[in-house]
């Protein structure tokens, strides 16, 4: 595969000979339009400020007074966006779970937890597509694209990226490093070259956001989360490189559908236990992650009102019912491949199933008695397995949080209450206890401005290949993509999860690295501000559709030497509709007049 890409990188140079530098893109060039008073305030990142000088010169072109908002991090963007000021804001969207309703429907609902808008028509379109299989939702997805981005222009896609990490392989072994296209970096399997290293050394990372909305897994959804919260608690299922659903390493040992494709099951393993700090130490609390845990979680991963700011329910609404399976003969039934549902979940497994308990301190799958969950949907939806595999699926401990949270979520104060999760507990020189419980492979002891610091979870799967390698991960706080690379160069760094497109040749040069490259689920695009009905853009389409069609997206593609691909919207990386978006500047003359 990196052949490949190394191939198609080199075609697309020879194919577009001297490609554009970024003065070469901004520069002006003949047929200008007069730009009048359509002006737009982007607002952006400091760490994007390429694309906004790209984005700033190609309107200008075709007639926009623009004017930059750039921000110096993730949370004064943040601040930025909420109160409203700007016409468009740059932003990025990676689908995770691998599957194409969680490209849109957190994002293109009315009600969805990062809406962008509401409108009716999307709603409907996104709700038909998730009942519908592969070969079905294709037609479906197309016309929520042209609805979307060319009939309302409620956002200007600009490109999909390609996912690369540099890999320093003379610390890190290189096979131990996956780079799945939407799952979450996989802390447990990477391993050093030198393996004797493993309880001595720490493995070094890298994320560029160091304010983090909380580690409570369903109250956030972000870049600053994503990573931490997937390797801080176990799912009931997980998504493969190539985004394929399986058991492997999460906390089921096998799960199946029954028939109907409503009625889903997981029969849970028992060698994961919370892990908890102690005096800056992880320590195992002896408490098993069981099923009583996974209901609890599900519930409140489902439940708007569960917590205050709430941020992921959208993704698990689709979940009706949730329970534990206590009479045996319920396995009996069928399943949608023709087992029975007791057969396919004994697939594999050392112990077959004699008994089912709804009490976690009885389970031994040893003697074969085990937990077995049960999810209902409201309607056949496959893809709330991946969903399930989201961070945001992560299970928390019951009695843990509920000691936390001892507040009323309608009364909650942030400056008085403390929700479990809030990084406040996590702060090195923090009054606040560290309340957080592990059930993955590694537990949070402690963050400052510079890095988050994590030791291995003493009771996550102990014997088993998901058995953590190395002891201690530091992730370091480096915003500056220029500034990450220089610390994966100088060894300050091990992986370098990100590494930009027209960086790729200082990897692949340095004779200590890796480059690793797969195709990614992330793409990149510019969201209007639709809820300032002040602000003419909120109600102008005709002005949205001159944006729209501003923006040549080969010129971006160029600027990163071919190493971007194309989108219409966040379903591109997954579903192919056959649209495609076009400069138009005799459109957008049309558009502005």
């Amino acid at each position: 595969m990196k052949r490949l890409y190394v191939l198609l990188g080199a075609f697309l140079l020879v194919l577009t000979g001297c490609l554009n530098t970024e003065s070469d893109v901004n520069e002006g060039g003949s047929g200008e339009i007069d730009s009048g008073d359509n002006t737009v305030e982007i607002l952006g990142m400091g760490s994007n400020e390429d694309d906004l000088n790209i984005l700033r010169d190609q309107l200008t072109k075709n007639g926009f007074n623009v004017k930059l908002n750039i921000q110096p991090d993730y949370g004064s963007f943040t601040t930025q966006k909420e109160a409203g000021n700007y016409d468009l804001a740059l932003n990025s969207w990676t689908t995770v779970t691998g599957n194409p309703d969680y490209a849109v429907r957190s994002l293109f609902t009315s009600e969805g937890d990062n809406s962008l808008f509401a409108d009716e028509r999307a709603d409907e379109l996104i709700n038909q597509a998730s009942t519908e299989l592969a070969d079905e939702y294709v037609e479906t997805y197309k016309e929520l694209e042209q609805h979307i981005v060319f009939d309302q222009a409620y956002i200007v896609p600009l490109y999909t990226s390609y996912k690369a990490q540099g890999v320093n392989h003379e610390i890190i072994d290189e096979s131990s490093v996956r780079l799945p296209k939407s799952r979450a970096a996989v802390w447990e399997a990477i391993d050093f070259t030198d393996t004797s290293k493993r309880d001595t050394e720490p493995l070094i990372l890298q994320q560029a956001i160091g304010t983090l909305t909380s580690l409570d897994p369903i109250k956030g959804n972000d870049g600053s989360i994503n990573t931490l919260n997937t390797n801080l608690y176990v799912r009931l299922v997980n998504l493969t490189d190539d985004d394929e659903i399986v058991s492997d390493g999460s906390l089921s040992l096998n799960h199946t559908i029954a028939e109907g494709n409503e009625e889903y099951y997981f029969l849970l393993r028992d060698d994961i236990e919370f892990a908890a700090v102690e005096d800056g130490i992880a320590v195992n609390t002896g408490e098993l992650v069981g099923a009583e845990d996974v209901v609890f979680s599900l519930e409140r991963a489902k439940n708007p009102n569960s917590v205050p700011d709430h941020r992921t329910y959208s993704l698990h609404e689709n979940m009706e019912e949730i329970s534990i399976v206590s009479d045996l003969s319920e396995l009996d039934g069928d399943t949608a491949d023709g087992r029975t549902i007791r057969e396919a979940l004994e697939d594999g497994i050392d112990q077959e199933i004699e008994a089912l308990t709804s009490d976690k301190t009885e389970v031994d799958n040893s003697s074969g008695v085990y937990q077995v969950v049960k999810v209902i949907t409201t309607n056949p939806f496959p893809q709330v397995l991946n969903y399930l595999a989201h961070q945001s699926g992560g299970i928390v401990s019951k009695e843990q949080v509920e000691k936390i949270n001892t507040y009323e979520v309608e009364d909650y104060d942030v400056n008085t209450d403390i929700a479990y999760g809030d990084q406040s507990t996590v702060l090195e020189d923090s009054d606040q206890e560290n309340t957080l419980y592990a059930s993955g492979p590694y537990i949070m002891t402690y963050k400052n401005d510079y890095e988050a610091h994590f030791v291995k979870n003493p009771g996550y799967m102990p014997g088993t290949d998901y058995e953590p390698n190395i002891s201690e991960v530091i992730v370091r706080f480096i915003e500056d993509s220029d500034s990450a690379l220089s610390a994966l160069r100088n060894g300050e760094i091990h992986i370098l999860n990100g590494v930009p497109e027209n960086k790729y040749d200082i990897v692949e040069e340095d004779d200590k690295l890796t480059l690793q490259q797969n195709e990614s689920n992330g793409v990149t695009y510019l969201a209007f501000n639709m809820e300032d009905k002040d602000r003419e853009i909120a109600t102008n389409t005709e002005l949205r559709q001159a944006v729209l069609y501003s923006i040549n997206q080969d010129d971006i593609i160029e600027y990163y030497h071919g190493n971007k691909m194309p989108a219409v919207s966040t379903i591109s990386p997954l579903v192919d509709t056959g649209l495609k978006l076009e400069a138009d500047s005799d459109k957008v003359k049309e558009l502005l007049q």
